[in-house]
């Protein structure tokens, strides 16, 4: 009996010397943690967009923190989240003005040809490296719906061929942009409501025998507006918004009818 005592005595002293030399070097080693940041952490919604710049909400919460960031870069979690964390870390509160999802495409099926009927897998991803698509209009929305998939408020769905907006449900937090294949999709402050609702840049003549809702590049909208903020380029009508007023004049003068105040529901 007295063999196996000793041998186990002896291995009992290791584990406890070793016990305790891990329990000090835990002490001495600590990293210890900011409980601010669970803190910031729970106000953001969690959607981990990445719109304010970080892989997820943990880390823009940890930068907030750590690294002294803005406060206001959430755009789902809006105003409020800004709002709550500014008070949690003791400074003045940032302003933020909500951002919303604009389709910039009129191409229903009513108004834009088809090419072909695509058998393929049903996603615009998919379907945009078949010949661009199975719209005559390379610039046309697809309609099979990444945005809608990908959209953590169900703010978008596909009617008559095309995505549309609930600006009701958006928070602009940029997936949808971020998913669609042809770059359809920009994000705007929802205080500006006029948008060119098309992406050709091809010349008017070829819109035409492809859309019936489609920039023609006349530049009746850049001779109208009374702030300058809107110019043709590459055959597109594109507003700077630092100069829109949303007073509509564009919209009036646009022989296409593309140029639109978007401020209802629905785009």
């Amino acid at each position: 009996m007295s063999t196996y005592i000793l041998p186990m005595l002896i291995f009992g002293a290791i584990g406890l010397a070793a016990g305790i030399l891990l329990t000090v070097c835990s002490k001495i080693f600590e990293v210890k943690t900011d409980e601010r940041i669970e803190a910031v952490n729970e106000i953001l919604p969690q959607v981990n967009c990445g719109a304010c710049g970080f892989s997820g909400c943990a880390d823009y919460a940890k930068a907030i923190v750590q690294n002294g960031v803005p406060t206001n870069m959430c755009k789902p979690g809006g105003a409020e989240a800004a709002a709550k964390i500014s008070a949690l870390m003791g400074i003045e509160e940032m302003s933020l003005v909500p951002q919303v999802a604009v389709v910039k495409c009129s191409g229903n099926c009513h108004n834009a040809e088809e090419k072909f009927n695509f058998q393929g897998v049903q996603s615009c991803k998919a379907a945009n490296r078949f010949y661009n698509g199975s719209k005559a209009c390379a610039y046309g929305c697809l309609g099979f719906g990444d945005c809608a998939k990908v959209c953590p408020q169900g703010a978008i769905s596909i009617k008559d061929g095309i995505a549309k907006v609930d600006k009701s449900l958006c928070i602009g937090c940029g997936l949808c942009a971020k998913v669609c294949p042809d770059q359809l999709i920009v994000i705007r402050s929802i205080d500006k409501t006029i948008d060119v609702c098309c992406s050709s840049k091809d010349a008017g003549k070829f819109v035409r025998a492809v859309c019936k809702s489609g920039c023609i590049g006349c530049k009746m909208c850049e001779k109208k507006c009374p702030h300058d903020a809107i110019h043709v380029e590459d055959n597109l009508a594109v507003i700077d918004y630092e100069k829109c007023t949303s007073c509509g004049t564009c919209v009036s003068v646009c022989p296409a009818k593309v140029i639109r105040k978007c401020d209802e529901v629905y785009e």
